[in-house]
């Protein structure tokens, strides 16, 4: 008795074994379709399968996500023939709309801002359809290779519905994570490592943009208009000195870690462009402000009109370049005009300048003020 009870057992690890082994193997699908191959993708619970073809150049596939919750979800596969990244790629998206009926359809992607907008693809898709059955969502399609082409990058995602629009995905955690390499005729498919290089991109927009976009024009702001506010003292003057230094090691770690992705030391290597040099410019030119600023002549030397002059043109210049710089590493990332963190730095950047200009507003009507006063006083004398 205890032996059957031991056969027995076996007998369910060994069944659970195989069942894990190769699962989407056992994946039998209903439609009357049938795929030689197949590969479990290493997050949100989806799988691929597919049929190649090598005479035609064209490959059958069916992709499949597993989740509880397939009515208020979108899903999406997609090969980007250019690049690893999301800009680029090439969609097949599918979702169940609020009437109950299925969306399935093509969308290439120019955006991070992308909603998933119906639109043709660069290559030949044919047979787009999906359905959605026990707890599985899937979406079959045949597409064309380009010739001599059996690996490609790929990507596979999956979001909220918004309605019956696709919304943005999370941010973080698997979805981050969910793209690499995958070649059609031997099956292997290689997990893209670029999850930390996001990380370190988000890292260095946000320490540039605080910092050199930011905190720069605060600290100028300061200076301009501090005395009126915290009086003839040295406190405007700290003020100004604290925000510029902070402002300064912080797009000097921003830009460290730029130049570091740029060198493809933090993952796959960046194209140099505009972005890059300017990043690289106002470094410099922040370096030799603090140098000539710790140097200045006293107020009574006759090298201080010079001195102004120069500390002025290389602020402001930095100034005018800091923001700049900004707006193209929101243009590098695709973030449209309208995504929130470009309409969070245009409303940050315009409060300052509203500020600028009260407290310009300000000045003059005390120094207008002042003048009259003068000039009563030297008429009454």
């Amino acid at each position: 008795m205890a032996s059957s009870k031991s056969l027995f057992v076996s007998f369910l690890f060994l069944s659970f074994l195989c069942a894990f082994a190769e699962p989407c193997g056992n994946r039998r699908f209903n439609e009357g379709k049938t795929f030689d191959s197949c590969n479990d993708l290493p997050s949100l619970n989806c799988s691929l399968h597919w049929n190649y073809h090598s005479l035609s150049q064209t490959v059958e596939i069916a992709f499949r996500r597993s989740s509880a919750d397939q009515q208020s979800r979108w899903i999406a596969w997609a090969i980007n023939p250019e690049s690893k990244g999301m800009v680029g790629s090439q969609a097949l998206v599918a979702f169940q709309r609020d009437d109950g009926t299925l969306a399935a359809y093509t969308s290439p992607i120019t955006s991070y801002a992308t909603q998933l907008e119906q639109g043709n693809l660069s290559f030949l898709v044919d047979g787009v359809s999906s359905i959605v059955k026990d707890n599985e969502m899937i979406i079959f399609a045949t597409l064309a290779l380009p010739a001599n082409t059996t690996t490609v990058n790929h990507l596979w995602q999956e979001g909220p519905l918004v309605g019956n629009v696709p919304g943005m995905h999370r941010l973080s955690g698997p979805n981050v994570g969910s793209m690499g390499t995958l070649d059609f005729l031997s099956g292997k498919i290689v997990v893209d490592k670029s999850s930390s290089r996001i990380h370190w991109k988000i890292v260095h927009g946000v320490l540039c943009t605080f910092g050199w976009g930011f905190l720069i024009p605060v600290g100028a702001l300061t200076a301009r208009h501090g005395k009126q506010f915290l009086g003839p003292g040295p406190a405007w003057f700290h003020a100004h000195i604290l925000c510029q230094c902070t402002a300064y090691l912080m797009g000097l770690a921003g830009g460290i870690i730029g130049v570091l992705l740029w060198l493809g030391v933090l993952g796959a290597r960046i194209g140099g462009g505009s972005h890059q040099y300017i990043g690289i410019t106002l470094l410099c030119l922040g370096a030799i402000q603090g140098i000539v600023g710790y140097c200045r002549p006293h107020k009574e030397d006759k090298n201080r009109f010079y001195f102004n002059i120069f500390h002025y043109s290389v602020g402001y210049g930095t100034i005018g370049l800091s923001i700049a710089n900004v707006f193209l590493g929101f243009h590098m990332v695709h973030f449209g005009t309208k995504t929130w963190p470009q309409l969070t730095y245009i409303a940050a950047i315009s409060f300052l300048g509203t500020i600028a200009l009260i407290l310009e507003g300000v000045a003059c009507w005390k120094r207008i003020n002042a003048s009259k006063s003068t000039l009563k006083h030297q008429i009454v004398v």
